[in-house]
């Protein structure tokens, strides 16, 4: 088998993993109708996973936003405080809205799988770990105040999560549904920006 054919076969798993077991539930779903839905057969899966809890994980790991993120933070910033706020809030919103039915397992089977919340909780410490760097770089050029660069990581990711929490199938529909996402990222990152710009 070839490497993109083995890729592909991967993804394809990987994809009909994450909506079979969003629908249903891990316990309800069988490695044989995984396959099924990927057009595979199940000792495909086996040989590329070996079991169904790699291949949820596996799925966590290709798809969750660490990677996109690590990119965001050595690529794209900018080194103005507002300006790559603003690009990381985006970021995550769309990585989150893009992978809701993950984020939809995480929290429903996150404490049924033997490791899988340790698993899970990989991405958001890599993002924090990001976030407190950024922050201690802006305090060292004095483009931020000086700070517990930890807690302003951790605080600007709980207002993004929450956020996103808000309304877990599609922005709109939750308790603030009068409020617009773009809207309300732009008006929290000013709020931010004005707290830790010296």
């Amino acid at each position: 088998m070839s490497g993109s054919s083995s890729s592909s076969s991967s993804d394809k798993l990987l994809l009909a993993a994450i909506d079979l077991i969003a629908d249903r539930g891990y316990k309800c779903v069988t490695t044989k109708e995984i396959a099924a839905a990927a057009g595979l057969s199940e000792m495909t899966l086996f040989r590329h996973f070996g079991s169904k809890q790699n291949l949820l994980e596996s799925a966590f790991d290709r798809f969750h936003y660490a990677g996109e993120m690590q990119k965001l933070f050595t690529e794209k910033l900018v080194w103005e405080l507002e300006t790559d706020l603003l690009l990381i809030s985006r970021t995550y919103h769309e990585i989150m809205n893009r992978n809701r039915k993950m984020i939809q397992i995480s929290l429903r089977e996150s404490g049924s799988l033997p490791g899988f919340r340790e698993k899970t909780q990989k991405h958001p410490r890599h993002l924090r770990e990001f976030l407190t760097d950024y922050f201690v770089k802006m305090a060292e050029r004095g483009k931020m105040v000086s700070t517990n660069p930890d807690l302003q990581a951790v605080s600007f990711m709980w207002m993004n999560y929450g956020a996103f929490m808000n309304n877990r199938e599609g922005w709109g529909e939750g308790t603030f549904a009068d409020v617009a996402l773009d809207d309300f990222i732009r008006e929290s990152v000013k709020v931010f920006v004005r707290g830790l710009t010296p």
